[in-house]
């Protein structure tokens, strides 16, 4: 097991407990105690966990992964927004990648563009765009994330690298000018930046609320990606930080 995989399942499980234990966690993981105090050392330098005396306790600053239910039923208004908004950018005969979230599936419904071809990891996304006579659907496959709904893995990761799209329109968790483009699952964050590499133009689609957010795996830097398209109240200040930092921000608001 990779470092990586080692420290997304410890951040998993202080998402179930308010502390863990080196020598449990060894014992877990078949690895040295030593090792897991690197992991618990990596992760308290990432802000992720507080280390302790043989242990560790979560911080109220982690980001935790919401349901995709839960995910639905926040900031309706501004994911609105923001879908329209992506939906214009698509033109006719275009070739997309539409991430899994509530915001991309979004973008499906507001759809006007004709003949595309739509790659997509998203069972909402497919499922929405199955009818449309005038899309050509390409569904990843993969192994089934229930908590987001998304296809992750090898073998979505393979589909997306045999295509290049004209845009890619990816969900984020955490945006941040420091340590930029987050989500909470490492195999997720691989998915989205086989997507990235897979396009032309990327646009990263996130409310306001994810701006200074971190999450535990880094799917790019905020100069990797044509833009962020956002809605909601985000102050000057920090806007201008995140463009002197190379981002381009697009924002609407009604």
């Amino acid at each position: 097991m990779f470092a990586e995989e080692r420290q997304q399942k410890i951040f998993e499980l202080l998402e179930k407990n308010s502390s863990i234990k080196v020598k449990e966690l060894a014992e877990m993981f078949d690895v040295s105690e030593s090792t897991i105090r690197r992991d618990l050392q990596d992760m308290e330098e990432k802000q992720l966990l507080k280390r302790t005396h043989g242990g560790a306790v979560g911080m109220k600053k982690m980001i935790f992964e919401p349901t995709f239910k839960e995910k639905e039923d926040k900031s309706q208004k501004e994911k609105s927004i923001i879908a329209k908004t992506a939906a214009s950018l698509i033109e006719d005969n275009d070739t997309i990648i539409l991430d899994s979230g509530t915001t991309t599936l979004g973008i499906a419904r507001c759809l006007e563009a004709k003949d595309l071809t739509v790659i997509t990891n998203s069972i909402d996304v497919a499922s929405e765009l199955s009818e449309r006579d005038d899309i050509e659907l390409v569904i990843t496959g993969g192994s089934l994330r229930k908590k987001t709904r998304a296809m992750v893995g090898h073998i979505a990761e393979s589909t997306i690298c045999n295509f290049r799209v004209d845009k890619a329109f990816i969900g984020a968790n955490g945006i941040s000018v420091k340590e930029g483009i987050t989500t909470p699952n490492f195999i997720e964050a691989q998915t989205k930046r086989a997507m990235m590499e897979a396009a032309d133009k990327v646009y990263i689609v996130a409310d306001a609320s994810k701006f200074n957010q971190v999450c535990f795996s880094v799917i790019s830097s905020i100069r990797e990606v044509t833009a962020v398209i956002t809605s909601g109240d985000l102050d000057e200040e920090m806007i201008k930080e995140f463009e002197d930092a190379g981002g381009k921000i697009i924002i609407m608001n009604d």
